[in-house]
């Protein structure tokens, strides 16, 4: 098969291409880029494999980064844009199932390509558009399957990862897994247990943001392999119900996870200490925290001024996980709410803590902040309005009825 016209991504990198032909070796665009302009979607990074070792790509580009030349990866940095370059390799054994015990650099690029995970992701692709395909890639690509190259259990063994990146590329494109492919996860399920959380949570926060999660969610119990994730191991049922939701994509990571929290009946007291376990970024709990606090909320009642201040944003964004529980959301008038709320935020208080002790000659103290909420309520209720002289008078006879 040969590409009639090569996308932009992959003519910008001609020149390194050309540069490696030119000192002699051999240079193919290789990866997830290739199978993602086959399929006719974006694509992210582009990669280049050759038969050039790591010393002899330095030779040939003056700019260049050693990001892991070990395994035979070199950076080169070309104008304005940067391209990985690795070596063809062989690897030895994995004792750890993560990394190889050794790397061989070879000259040959169907050596290389036999260590790919899937033959969807195991394509060359030359300067000219020709696609090399040594696995029969192009008709599983057709077919929508997903299948290991070579013995699926040597490919497991070798990066037990691999396991939830099918599952991942099940949500991803829609594909179905190769019976002895997916007999081989439900063989080799527990070597989960060798990957590290973060490289597991990569791969399950892309599988959650699928267009095709349900198929991927099944999957992923039906091979067990779920009982290796944080949080995980007796909640086959729970997810099963996950998966039971509409088919719609969700739109954000806060909001899968806050949608998957909501199906295994979590609190919110519960929350930050199982997205821990995960080793989530403090961004995505906080954020993923207010979504699942406003879900909570929403199921239950009608939006209210107090909850709309004190969530904002986030609001709209657990309104529209409504979709999943067979109600249309009604963004609009979340949006109407937030705008018409008198204060948006504590700052805009007409008083504030050192108004407060100017005025009633007090030190500070619980009282500040207790006085302070008071106020910040009942302009929120429009109880009173947002003036420095009212918020006084208001705050005094609050602490005369609770002194």
């Amino acid at each position: 098969m040969k590409l009639e016209k090569l996308p932009i991504e992959f003519t910008k990198a001609l020149p390194v291409v050309a540069q490696i032909e030119a000192a002699g070796f051999e240079a193919y665009f290789v990866g997830g880029s290739v199978r993602d302009v086959l399929l006719g979607q974006p694509i992210h990074d582009v990669d280049i494999a050759t038969s050039a070792f790591p010393a002899e790509i330095k030779q040939i580009f003056p700019r260049t980064i050693d990001v892991g030349i070990e395994h035979g990866t070199v950076l080169v940095l070309e104008g304005e844009e940067s391209y990985e370059i690795t070596t063809f390799r062989t690897e030895s054994t994995y004792q750890d199932f993560r990394r190889p015990d050794h790397v061989e650099f070879v000259r040959s690029l169907e050596e290389d390509l036999k260590r790919r995970d899937f033959t969807i992701n195991a394509f060359a692709l030359k300067e000219d558009g020709e696609i090399i395909d040594l696995f029969g890639g192009l008709v599983d690509l057709k077919d929508k399957i997903l299948r290991a190259v070579g013995n699926p259990h040597e490919r497991f063994h070798e990066d037990a990862l691999r396991m939830m990146r099918g599952l991942r590329f099940i949500s991803y494109l829609g594909f179905q897994m190769e019976q002895e492919t997916f007999d081989a996860i439900c063989e080799n399920h527990e070597l989960l247990e060798k990957i590290s959380v973060e490289r597991i949570f990569i791969e399950f926060n892309k599988l959650l943001l699928g267009n095709y999660r349900i198929e991927a969610i099944k999957s992923f119990v039906e091979t067990e392999c779920y009982q290796y994730c944080p949080g995980l191991r007796d909640k086959g049922a729970e997810l099963l119900n996950f998966a039971d939701l509409p088919a719609k994509k969700i739109p954000s990571e806060a909001q899968a996870w806050a949608l998957l929290a909501d199906q295994l009946r979590l609190q919110t007291t519960d929350l930050r200490s199982f997205l821990k376990k995960w080793k989530a970024s403090n961004e995505l709990i906080a954020e993923t925290r207010a979504i699942f606090q406003g879900l909570q909320w929403r199921k239950e009642h009608p939006w209210q001024p107090l909850e709309i201040y004190q969530l904002a944003e986030y609001a709209i964004k657990a309104e529209e996980l409504m979709f999943y529980y067979d109600r249309k959301p009604d963004t609009e008038t979340v949006q109407s709410m937030i705008a018409a709320l008198p204060i948006h935020s504590l700052k805009e208080l007409a008083i504030n803590g050192h108004d407060l002790m100017e005025t009633f000659k007090m030190k500070p103290g619980k009282w500040l902040k207790d006085v302070l909420e008071q106020c910040e309520k009942a302009v929120i209720l429009r109880q009173i309005e947002n003036s420095k002289s009212v918020l006084l008078d208001y705050a005094k006879s609050y602490l005369e009825e609770n002194q």
